[in-house]
């Protein structure tokens, strides 16, 4: 509570500097907001060439720095599309030559808008921190337009889609925590019920709205936490939207128990204030599938290799696993239902049980083992002592 007062008292300060500024004519220097939350679309877009962009960027394409709060801000507005989403894989930082302008102000009305690549919540939520420190009325309309956009793209059942509006035939459909899609946008709905004062403009019907949603959300992530052989783990990286069980994504993103997107949904729900025995059950359960499922003696390393050619690029390096007896915990991504075992897969949708039997090009291109639940392991004994004392899952 404290530090809550202490933010509302930032914040105020800092709109009035800004307010001055305005009022005696003097340029005015907006305190930098960080750019991380857009990292994965702005490498997409300079480290992927891919012809289906709207636009690419220019040789040396020059950046705002992150204290050009504004202009990134009317960045942001000009590629959010007229249903309120925004297309992925772009900087939102670039200086844009007049035609990459034009380029996007013809395609307003497309509707290719997606959650995925950290992409539309972390618009939303930079919106909210210009208009705050602003109080310039067309970032927090683009912000409401956002959030409206988040609440249509949701399904009855409390999941969201990868792409909004729904495209059939296609795997974008399918309700997805990949990436962090489906906890950014619960986390930024839990700011709006939480009342965070970047979000103070949200008001009655529509707050009353984000809640129902959030309520829902958080619903949603309960009813797909995965029972395999009687026993609850955790989550698959995407579910199927109507019957909410695992599903397969791209063809070598099978419907399996995977531990890298579940750490950060632990997390969330670990973070919760007066968790109810629901949450208390769903974080002993998955906590007790992360101690379980623990690898040891195992390392993975990145080793020189012959260039090899793919269609997508040329590989310099491969990936090898490697005994170590003084090697931490590693986990694979993916584990198969049934069986538990570390599972892979390639482009032909094969079941592989290690990653030498993965092509190289798949083998160095993805991400076969994670450390991510570990932090949950290490936040537990603290969160078990306040909300469930009697009952150490790490101890059984």
């Amino acid at each position: 509570m404290r530090n809550d007062l202490i933010n509302r008292v930032a914040l105020f300060i800092m709109c009035v500097v800004c307010a001055i500024g305005k009022t005696s004519g003097q340029a005015v220097n907006y305190p930098p907001i960080s750019m991380a939350p857009f990292g994965d679309s702005m490498r997409h877009w300079y480290g992927i060439h891919d012809d289906s962009n709207i636009v690419n960027p220019v040789k040396n394409q020059p950046r705002y720095p992150e204290s050009e709060i504004t202009k990134i801000a009317d960045n942001i507005l000009l590629f959010q599309r007229n249903n309120g989403g925004w297309p992925k894989n772009y900087d939102m930082q670039a200086v844009l030559t007049p035609g990459q302008v034009d380029s996007l102000l013809k395609t307003k009305d497309m509707v290719h808008t997606t959650f995925d690549n950290s992409t539309t919540y972390t618009h939303i939520g930079y919106l909210a921190k210009v208009y705050t420190i602003t109080q310039q009325e067309k970032y927090k309309e683009g912000c409401l337009k956002g959030i409206e956009f988040i609440l249509k793209a949701q399904y009855p059942n409390g999941g969201w889609p990868q792409y909004f509006p729904i495209e059939e035939g296609d795997y974008s459909r399918r309700i997805t925590f990949n990436d962090g899609a489906y906890m950014g946008i619960m986390s930024l709905l839990r700011k709006i019920v939480e009342g965070d004062p970047d979000f103070s403009f949200v008001a009655g019907g529509l707050r009353e709205k984000v809640k129902q949603a959030y309520e829902k959300g958080l619903e949603c992530i309960l009813n797909m936490q995965i029972v395999d052989n009687g026993r609850l783990t955790v989550w698959c990286q995407q579910h199927d939207e109507v019957t909410l069980q695992p599903a397969w994504a791209r063809a070598f993103e099978p419907p399996a128990i995977c531990n890298g997107e579940s750490a950060g949904i632990v997390l969330f729900l670990m973070s919760l204030d007066m968790p109810d025995e629901r949450i208390i059950q769903s974080v002993q359960a998955a906590v007790k599938w992360f101690q379980d499922s623990k690898i040891y003696n195992t390392r993975v390393e990145t080793v020189k290799a012959n260039p090899e050619a793919s269609q997508w690029r040329t590989y310099t390096t491969d990936r090898v696993v490697v005994a170590d007896s003084m090697a931490p915990p590693i986990w694979t991504r993916y584990y198969e239902p049934g069986t538990d075992r570390p599972l892979f897969c390639d482009r032909d949708s094969k079941y592989l049980y290690s990653l030498a039997e993965v092509s190289r090009e798949r083998r160095v291109g993805y991400a076969w083992y994670t450390y991510a639940p570990q932090q949950v392991l290490d936040a537990y004994p603290e969160w078990q002592k306040k909300w469930a004392p009697g009952d150490n899952v790490l101890g059984r």
